[in-house]
């Protein structure tokens, strides 16, 4: 089965891994020329504290993939994406983390999600992570897990 089209995921705590999740978006996507959906998901009250840190108007009710597009986790994944010519777009979501990315990887027909985690101890390593589980049990295609 041919990838033609990635969701590449990340959030508020993806800052640290940005690069690791950019560097294995284009792993998979610049062989085969997927298209990238860099989608940001932040809760409601990251999303909150992000518009008020990035002096969106008072009053305005800015687009989440506007702000995905200002938030430095973006910036730093489409700065490597754009080094090497891989095509994507920006899309910013407010919501629950894994069911988002689930829902957006069957609105975008993914043939692949990339989400990221962080270690765990060694009682949690038989666990990921509450959002990479979720998406690892009900994303629609395969999932690949970039951990710190």
């Amino acid at each position: 089965m041919a990838i033609e089209t990635i969701l590449l995921a990340v959030g508020q705590e993806d800052e640290d891994r940005a690069k690791r999740l950019a560097e294995t978006a284009i792993e998979i996507a610049e062989p085969t020329g997927a298209h990238v959906v860099l989608s940001h998901i932040f809760t409601n009250r990251e999303f909150d504290e992000v518009v008020d840190q990035l002096d969106f108007d008072a009053g305005e009710n800015p687009d989440p993939s506007d702000v995905a597009a200002r938030h430095v986790t973006t910036r730093t994944v489409a700065q490597s994406l754009d080094a090497v010519d891989v095509d994507y777009e920006i899309r910013g979501s407010v919501g629950d983390r894994g069911e988002t990315i689930v829902d957006l990887a069957k609105s975008e027909g993914a043939d692949r999600v990339i989400v990221g985690g962080r270690r765990r101890s060694p009682t949690g390593k038989a666990v990921f992570g509450s959002t990479a589980q979720e998406v690892m049990l009900s994303a629609p295609c395969p999932v690949t897990f970039v951990r710190d």
